[in-house]
This record gives structure tokens, sequence and C-alpha cells, in this order.
């Protein structure tokens, strides 16, 4: 029998053992009972390990014995839980009952005697069991076997380990041309504009890269240049045309996810995408009914204006390919083994600058020959050999699993190999519960670590908390191979109010391994423990006396009141998108739960039934339209992180920073929840109980944290209360008052008293309404870490004062913003300068937009050697942009609604890597520079500039070789015709302005071969199009 048959077990019977082992023995009174359960179980751990390593002959008979340990163990488990959740219980009506000042113990709900009574029979019945498990090993050959390793905890690791992932693509072997000719042919295609989308299938056996291939392709910039929208959807089994038609419109737009009904999504996927062109990838498809595939193309073909769409198709077999495909499929090739080699190679010195011995490239290239052309095969091998010695190369070099003939059998047994590598039982029970997703299902980092918490997979240190070891065990396995797609965010402020989690998927055979290792595809309802995401298995079909062993649900339909609290074992809730519009009463009898996700349900209240479970560490709430919380939810005194979304708290109107009320009322008490995590966003009441003090006693919150209505905050001193220096762990910062709010305007003093820790690298403040900041917005200490700093709609700003130090000096005063990368200031109306000097190395994007008084941009601009983005909006003001020689990194630069402005930076011509140049609305511009070192340029936009004598001159297309986009006119209106311009061969889209004088086309414009988009405006005197318009075969 397998090791890996009895790791979770092993797992379940540590954790009781520690139980057994605290204090609650001291508090209930019964030590002598649960001291021989402890010795108990240590006897039966000792013999589990002997059936780990068990023989076939006796295999049957010890599993027996492994399934009834387990359910014994799992019913310790529910007993010691039961005590702790009885203190808990005491504790918050104690707490609650102070609060009142009416502390009466013969009020209290309870009766310890009995409850104590009650505990101590059963831990007897448990030891009875356990006696008589143990007396049973022996006649099947069981014996006590001592430890041969130490429990194996994970070292403390920093919650933001993120950004060292690798995105598969960029190591990428062997496709590179493949790649190109995909692109190519994609676009292609999509430039005869035809009405139904081009459909390519990429096919090959699994572990071959079909997934990593079409992530290339979906990264390439030609694609990000061609289609208006990029869409990813993982299908793999069953094919359900809601399901994939939700995935997009999600996909698209978050906000949407909790979008019901198949017309209702297709009309919202209709709104965003009409008038697009788009590229669709499909990841993973097996459906071989036509039927279903037209269900599909018929949702997509209602959406208007959509010409010159395409869709990228993966999967295994050739049939699939055969229905979809309106293009040639692509067969992907194995690797050769030198290919394989590299890959395998790159595995196993990440990180490291070894230089191998010739006995190990030996060893190893003959390893690559045995990974058949599988590029997963050889990422798995690779991470098997990294950090390890020669002689242990030699071990996988001769494992017979190498051996196996059938190249998908043999990369199942690499990847059993690969799983039973793993250090601890732990580990593998981590990766066995990812099973509970569909396969191909994008899954959040940070969900699943509070769903291993939840089952009490994490075990917390002095020095490290579950966060801390869950981050680490999500890092083994991600080197491992076992976790691949990983995507980490690159914003999780700038386009939605919630943080953005680091994401990743499991391949199908990975996916395949954890099932199997967690057996949660047992059919027979009554020996299952976990529910799985669409899961087949009828809740009504679980007998009474069997339901308690159940400890996870991922369920998407109704939940019956009367069914949940025969669930009394549960760990585990995720309703996220079920078809519920209520959250029974009964829930509150789950005493054990520990995680509840709710999101994207119809949900409007919680029960106050919800304030009993009193084990929950994760509440999830997201997409939901919550408009009341119970009191009562101040009672969950474990609770580590509650998630749910502002976005249905406000509503975006107008400009960005106001925001309108729904009919939400915010929790009250929230500052009794001290355990807590993490906070989505904290709305600041009036009433006691919602006031920013609540924030005060929240000293673990970490990452990401929005204040709203700070208007309702007295003064500074009651905004000292929030302790937000205190806070050392909050990375990312949001403060906001509303922006229709009447009364005294003591923004200044209240922002004084909100200064957060030095370690923040994110800031925003929006709707401030002081007339200058406080000082510590200029304390160099504070922004020694600072990445983006983000201002908006400060209405009376008048000045940005630094006293101390620049915020950004030349080279003799003090660094304010030295590390900043991104700075936004937006709606400042009345700011007329900002006294600042930019030299700053590491900035890269600066956008100045809507301060109609400012009339001088920062000095030393140009001495911002990394910035990419520059946008100067709305600063009727600004006469000039102090750029003369040029800045090499920037991509793109907007420059709209500049009244004032007469002429475009000196040093736009040495701008080299300028990919995007938009001028609009700049009526006082007189001349256009040369263009003509811009051969990077793919996009130029000089629209609406009335003023504009001085166009550039003909010949200066002609080097612009990546030009797609060129929209331009609206110029001067005494030219008698458009000004002239070379033929571009490549452009797609020419949008033209013109103005009353124009009687006619551009004659250069029928010679535009590649032009799949022509628009045409304000050419008053033309009376008819021209003839040779038609020639134009690329225009759909």
């Amino acid at each position: 029998m397998a090791e890996h048959l009895t790791f979770g077990v092993q797992e379940i019977v540590k954790k009781v053992v520690s139980l057994a082992s605290e204090e609650i023995s001291l508090v209930w009174g019964f030590e002598g009972e649960l001291t021989k359960l402890r010795e108990s179980l240590l006897l039966t751990e000792a013999m589990l390990r002997d059936a780990g390593q068990s023989k076939d002959v006796r295999a049957e008979a010890v599993q027996i014995w492994v399934n009834k340990l387990e359910d014994i163990a799992h019913e310790a488990d529910d007993v010691l839980d039961e005590c702790g959740y009885e203190l808990l219980r005491r504790q918050v009506e104690v707490r609650n009952q102070m609060m009142k000042k009416v502390l009466s113990f013969l009020s209290l709900h309870y009766n310890p005697i009995a409850f104590r009574l009650k505990m101590a029979h059963k831990i007897e019945k448990l030891n009875a069991a356990l006696e008589d498990l143990n007396n049973r090993a022996g006649g099947i050959g069981l014996v006590a076997r001592l430890s041969t390793s130490h429990d194996n905890r994970v070292a403390v690791l920093d919650r933001e380990t993120v950004p060292g992932f690798d995105q598969d693509e960029k190591n990428m072997v062997g496709r590179d041309e493949l790649v190109s000719d995909i692109v190519t042919d994609l676009i292609n295609s999509s430039n005869k504009r035809e009405t139904r989308p081009c459909v390519m299938a990429i096919v090959g056996m699994a572990g071959l890269g079909k997934t990593t291939l079409a992530k290339a392709i979906y990264h390439e910039n030609e694609i990000g240049s061609h289609f208006n929208r990029k869409i990813w959807v993982c299908v793999s089994n069953p094919f359900d045309v809601k399901t994939i038609l939700s995935g997009i419109l999600e996909y698209l737009n978050q906000t949407k996810a909790g979008v019901k009904g198949k017309a209702a999504i297709c009309e919202s996927i209709q709104e965003i995408l009409e008038g697009n062109r788009y590229f669709l990838i499909l990841d993973d498809v097996w459906n071989e009914d036509p039927h279903k595939w037209e269900e599909l193309m018929s949702c997509l073909l209602n959406i208007k204006d959509t010409q010159g769409s395409s869709i990228l198709v993966t999967t295994r077999s050739v049939r699939v390919a055969s229905i979809v495909q309106t293009l040639p499929m692509r067969d992907l090739r194995k690797l050769s083994a030198d290919e394989c080699w590299l890959l395998l190679k790159n595995k196993a010195l990440s990180g490291r600058n070894a230089t191998l011995s010739e006995d190990q490239e030996r060893i190893g290239r003959d390893i690559a020959i045995k990974c058949a052309g599988l590029p997963l095969l050889a990422k798995i091998l690779g991470s098997m050999m990294h950090k390890r010695s020669e002689y242990e190369w030699q071990s996988i070099q001769n494992n017979t699993i190498l051996d196996i003939p059938e190249e998908e059998e043999r990369l199942k047994g690499v990847l059993m190999l690969s799983f039973d590598e793993l250090k601890s039982s732990s580990l593998k029970q981590c990766c066995a519960f990812c099973s509970m997703f569909i396969k191909g299902f994008t899954i959040e980092k940070d969900d699943l670590i509070q769903l291993w918490m939840a089952q009490e997979l994490l075990y917390p240190s002095p020095t490290e908390s579950m966060e801390d070891v869950g981050n680490k065990i999500f890092k083994i396995l991600l080197d491992n191979s076992l976790f691949q797609d990983v995507a980490v965010p690159e914003d999780v402020f700038r386009y939605s109010i919630n943080t953005k989690s680091t994401t990743f998927k499991m391949h199908d055979l990975v996916h395949d391994l954890a099932e199997f290792v967690s057996k949660s595809k047992i059919q027979d309802s009554n020996e299952i423990r976990r529910v799985p995401q669409f899961s087949e298995i009828k809740l009504e079909g679980i007998s009474k006396g069997a339901a308690h062993k159940v400890r996870s649900m991922f369920l998407i339909r109704e939940v019956c009141g009367n069914i949940l609290p025969r669930f009394k074992g549960m760990r585990v809730l995720k309703l996220q998108g079920a078809e519920i519009d209520e959250l029974p009463n009964s829930i509150g009898e789950l005493k054990h739960l520990r995680y509840l996700d709710i999101s994207a349900t119809n949900i409007k209240r919680l029960p106050q039934s919800i304030g009993k479970l009193y084990n929950l560490q994760t509440l999830r709430m997201h997409h939901l339209c919550l408009i009341w919380f119970p009191k009562e939810l101040q009672n969950l005194i474990n609770l580590r992180h509650v998630s749910f979304d502002p976005l249905y708290a406000y509503s975006p109107v107008g400009m960005g920073s106001l925001y309108v009320y729904y009919n939400m009322k915010y929790p009250v008490g929230m500052g009794r929840l001290n355990n807590l995590r993490s906070l989505s966003f904290f709305i600041v009441g009036k009433e006691r109980g919602r006031k920013i003090k609540e924030l005060g006693g929240l000293k673990h919150l970490e990452g990401q944290l929005s204040i709203y209505d700070l208007e309702h905050v007295r003064d500074g001193e009651e905004a000292k209360e929030a302790k937000l220096a205190e806070k050392t762990n909050i990375r990312r910062l949001r403060l906001g008052w509303n922006y229709q709010r009447e009364g005294i305007n003591n923004d200044r003093d209240v922002l004084e008293g909100l200064k957060p820790h030095s370690a923040l690298e994110i800031l925003e403040i929006r709707n401030f309404s002081g007339d200058t900041f406080p000082p510590w917005m200029m304390c160099g200490d504070l922004f020694s870490s600072l990445k983006r700093l983000t201002i908006e709609n400060a209405k009376n700003l008048t000045e940005w004062r630094t006293e101390e130090a620049a915020v950004f000096p030349t080279t003799e005063r003090r660094v304010v913003f030295s590390r900043l990368e991104e700075m936004v200031l937006r709606d400042c109306p009345i700011l007329e300068c900002i006294p600042i000097t930019l030299s700053l190395a590491s900035l890269r994007e600066l956008e100045i937009s809507y301060c109609y008084k400012l009339s001088i941009l920062p000095e030393g601009l140009e001495r911002c050697t990394s910035l990419q983005v520059l946008g100067i909006t709305g600063c009727s003001k600004i006469t000039s942009i102090p750029i003369t020689h040029g800045l090499p990194s920037l991509r793109k630069l907007d420059i709209v609604n500049c009244d004032e402005l007469s002429s475009l930076p000196s040093g736009l011509q040495h701008c080299t890597s300028l990919k995007h140049l938009s001028i609009r609305h700049c009526g006082n511009l007189k001349a256009i520079p040369s263009l003509d070192n811009l051969t990077q340029l793919h996009l130029l936009e000089i629209y609406d500039c009335v003023g504009l004598k001085g166009v550039p001159p003909s010949e200066f297309p002609a080097s612009l070789t990546r030009l797609k986009v060129v929209k331009i006119g609206g110029f001067w209106k005494e030219f008698e015709s458009f000004p002239a311009f070379h033929v571009i061969p490549q452009l797609e889209t020419l949008t033209l302005w013109g103005w009353p004088k124009l009687n006619s086309l551009p004659e250069q414009v029928q010679r535009f071969t590649s032009l799949t988009s022509l628009s045409i405006s304000s050419f008053d005197g033309m009376k008819a199009l021209p003839n040779w318009l038609g020639n134009l075969a690329s225009l759909g």
C-alpha cells in the first residue's frame, strides 16, 4: 500500500494529538481522558507509519484499518473542536454582558457541568474505539515504527513573494516560429473582415504545451494592437455554453460576475463587445457535439460590428478541431531532446549560476531524452533536480518510471513521483485539496490559502502566521510544477477598488493526481468528506449518520435550510455563484465552520444566526448587493479575513471620484474583530460602533485598506484613534471623503491624524478639501517605500508646499519620493503650481489632469529616464512642456485639452521609444515638430487643433513603418485642402476630421491597401464619396 494513501490520516492524527496536549483539558477538567487519548493516538500514529509501507498481500485489510482510524480521528477532532467552540461562546457572551454592564452568571446560557460530562463521555467512547483499533492492528501485521524524520514546518516567507513567479511563455522553448506563423495567419484572416469569427485549433496530447503556446500568442504585441479586446476562458469538461459565456463576461468586466441567466449574460457581452474586434482563446476544449458549438457561436454572432474577430481553441482531440475550425489546425509537435534539455536545465538551475560537471551534463541529457518531447515532463523533472546532488540526479535517471513506453502514463508516473517527493503530509494535503475545484479553474492564491487554513492544514509558530505558512506552501508546490499559469496583478487600485489576487491553475493531469490521492471522486455518499465544485452528489442522499463526516462543500445550487444542520462537521462552505436569495438561519448551527463564501449570489441580508459562527476565519461576500449586516457580526472573534465590495456600496457617477450610496449599512462594531488580517474597506459613520476608532484595535491588518466618508471624523485627534501609523503591514492605503458632503471643512487636520506607516507603497487621497497638505505629506522618512501616489479631486488645494525637502530633488536636498514609480494628480482645479523638481530615476508614469490653473509643469521632467507614460489633460494654462533632450523610455504621450499650449516639446523627436502619440483639442497649437525619428510609433492622433498651421512635412510618414492607427484632422480652417502625406502601406485604421472648406478626401487614401477601418467626419464641402473608395478591398 503506497504512502500516498495514508498521508491524509497522518495529518488529522497529528492535529488531534496536538489538540489533546493543549490547555483545553485544564479548563474542562478531563485531563485523564485526554492523556489516554493522546497516548493511544501516538501509538496509532506509529502503526500508521507501518501501514504506509505495507505490501499488497495485506493492503486490503490495512486499508480498512486506516479508514476506521480516519473516522475516529475526525470524530476526535470534532469533539475537541466543540470544546474550543464552547470556550469561544462563553468568551463572547461574557464580553457582551460586560459591555451592557449587567454581568450575571445566572444569565449566561450554558451549564458547564452538563457540558463537561457530555464531552467526557464522548472522549471515553473514542478511547475505547482506539484501544480496539490498536488491538486489531497486530492481527494484520502492523507494528509501531519510530519516526525517521522530524515534523517539517515551513520557514517564514514574506507575503509578497509573487513578483518572482515566472510566466511560462517567457521560458518557452522551440515554439517561436510557430507563434509567429499563427499570429500572422490569425491577423491575415481577421483582415478579411468576415462576420463569422475565424477559428483555429491547436491540437496535441497532454503535457505538450498547448496552453503555454496559446498564452504566448495571447501576449504577442501584434495581437494586442490588432484586436480591441482579448479574452481568455478555460473550458474543460463539461462544455456548458452558459458557463463559457459567463466566463467571457467576467473576463471582460469582473463587476458583472453576478449576472444570472443566459439571456442577461449575452446582453451584457453584447454591450461590451459591440463595435470591437475581439480575440477569444478557449483553452482545453473537449466538446465533440457540433450543436453545442453552434449554440455558443450563435450567441457570439448576435454581437454587432465585430467583423474580423478570431477564436483560438486548444484541444487534445482532432475531432474537436474538425468541428470548430475555419482555419487549418495546428498539430503541435514534440520537442527535440536538445530543447527538452534546455527546459530541464533552466528548471534545475533556476536562480543559480552553477556550472554543470561533465557527468551532470551527461545524466541531464539522458533524462531529457526520456522526457519524450513533452515540455511538462521536462519542467517537472527539472524541478525535482533543483538543488539536488549528482547522486540524486542519477537516482532520477535510473527510475523505472522513465522507462514506461506510453508517454502519458510516463507523465502520470512522474507526477506521482513529484508528489511523493513533497516533504510533509501537510504539503500533500494542501495539494490534494485543490481537487475541490473543477479542471481548468482559475484559483485565487489568497482564497486557496484561506481554504487550507479552514481545513487546519497550516500550522503557525511564534514567528509566522498561518498566512505566512500558506504562502510558503504555495511557493513549494509551484516550484514543484504542481501549479502553473501564475498571474500576478500589476495594479490593485487603478481600475478597481477591489484588491486583485494572484491567480493560478493546475494542469489537467495534476488535477487527476489530486483527485486520486484525495479520493474526492468517491461516489458512495456515505464515505465522502468533500463535495467538490459542480459535484453531482445529492445532499439529500447522504444519510444523517454519514453527513457529519463531510468537511467541505462547494455548491452552486440552492441550499435547503433543513439540510445544512445535518453537516455539523463542516469546515468549509463555498456557495460562490449559487442560485440562492437568502442564507438560511440554520447556518448558525455549523459550529465548526471556518470558511464561508456567498459571493455572486442574490443574498441581500445576512441572518442574525451568523453571529454564532465563533470559529469562522474567512467571510467572502464579493459581487453582492448587501444592504444589511446584523450587529451579531461583531461576535465573530476568530474572523481573520472579511471581504466585500464597495463596488455595490458605491457607484461611479461622472467623475471617477464621485460616489453615490446604495442602501447598504456598514457593519457595526468591526473594532471588536481584533484578529482581522484583511478588511476590504471601512466606511466611517457618526454613530457608535461605526466611528474611525473601530480601526484602532485592528493591529494585524495587512495589504490594502480603503477608508471612506472621512467627513464624519471630528478632528485630527479623533483621526489618530485609527492608529494607522502602527499598522506596519498595510501596503496600500486609500483615503476618501464624500464628494457631496456638507458642513465644516477640517480635512487638513483629519489627514494629519491619519499619518500612515513608512512601509506604505501606494497612497490615494480622494476628495480632499483642504487648501494645503499636512506636514507628513512632505516627510522624507515616511515616503521611503512609496511607489505610487494619487491625489484626486482636491478642489481647494492651492499649493503643494515643500518645507524640509523637495519632492524630487536634484542632488543637495533630501529625497522625499525616492522610489516613486507612478504619480497621478487629477481634478485639482485651483492648484497653480507644483513647486517640485523631477529627477527621479524610478518614475514610470506621470499623469496631470484637470488642473485648470496650473501654468508650469515640474522642472527636470527629462531627467526621469525611466518615464514610460506621460499624460497632460485639461491643463488649460500650460504653455510648454519642458522636454528638450528627449525621454529614452517614453512609450506613450497624451496631451489633451491644453488650450494655451503653443508648441510641442522640442525634444519630442528624441523620444525614440514612443509608440503612442496623441495630441487632441489643443486650439492654440501652431506647429508639429518632425516625427521622422519616431520609428516605433504605432498610433498617431493629431486632431481638433484648429490653430495648427505648421503640419508635419509630407515625407515624415515614410519612416514610420510600424504605424497602424492614424487619427488626424480638424486643423486650421483656412486650409483649402487636406495636408499631403505619404502612403502608409501597413496602416489599418484611419480616421479623418475635416472642416467646411474641404471638398475631397486626400488622394493617398486610395493606396492604403491594408486599411480595415476608415472613418470620415466634417468634410462639409464634399458632395459625394470618391469612386475609388470601392477599390479598397480590405475594408469590411
